[in-house]
């Protein structure tokens, strides 16, 4: 409650947003992954890429072109949503579901890289590896995001990542995707008192 008795003084809060990366960082990030990728999976041919709604799927699929053009193979990509499999379902306003899309192929015996944009907590991931286990059992699942901001909850890291981004954790990462949000750029947002 503000106090607005005389001499009282008024403050509010405002959100500072920086950008920390822009469509020429992320597309370099992106090449580099798939460059990783190509180098640590021994069969490529064998890779199903997920992207975790909402900007994992548009970062899946360009990563999964990425390495169709260096490898010059189609790589299947697809969605899951973790939604109904999070451990802090009833602790959130609630949802839409989204489509979860798997390649005719399916995952059973593949190289599953699951696709993120931010990997915080690791509470997400912890989900997408149980709703991974309802479709199928992959040979391997690996994790590729686009931003690391640390504060892990979970034992979970990422075997891939674009861009290592140290946090404190009164700040937001803002990813945008110019699928999503017509524009590619990384954001910190941060919350200032302003008097």
């Amino acid at each position: 409650m503000r106090d607005s008795s005389p001499g009282a003084s008024a403050s509010s809060s405002r959100t500072i947003s920086r950008v920390v990366a822009d469509p020429e960082d992320i597309s370099r990030a992106l090449r580099r992954l798939a460059h990783q990728v190509v180098e640590n999976v021994k069969d490529v041919t064998n890779i199903v890429i997920l992207g975790i709604p909402t900007r994992g799927v548009p970062i899946a699929e360009r990563l999964a072109k990425n390495i169709g053009d260096i490898e010059n193979i189609i790589i299947p990509v697809g969605s899951l949503d973790v939604t109904l499999f999070r451990d802090d379902l009833r602790m959130r306003p609630s949802k839409a579901l989204e489509q979860t899309r798997l390649p005719v192929e399916g995952i059973d015996g593949k190289t599953v890289i699951l696709v993120d944009d931010v990997l915080f907590s690791g509470r997400t991931i912890r989900a997408a590896l149980d709703a991974i286990n309802e479709y199928g059992r992959p040979a391997v699942v690996q994790l590729a995001v686009l931003v690391d901001r640390g504060h892990r909850e979970l034992p979970i890291r990422a075997d891939y990542v674009g861009k290592n981004l140290p946090t404190s954790l009164n700040e937001n990462v803002s990813v945008q995707i110019s699928e999503i949000d017509s524009v590619d750029q990384v954001e910190i947002q941060s919350m200032t008192e302003q008097l």
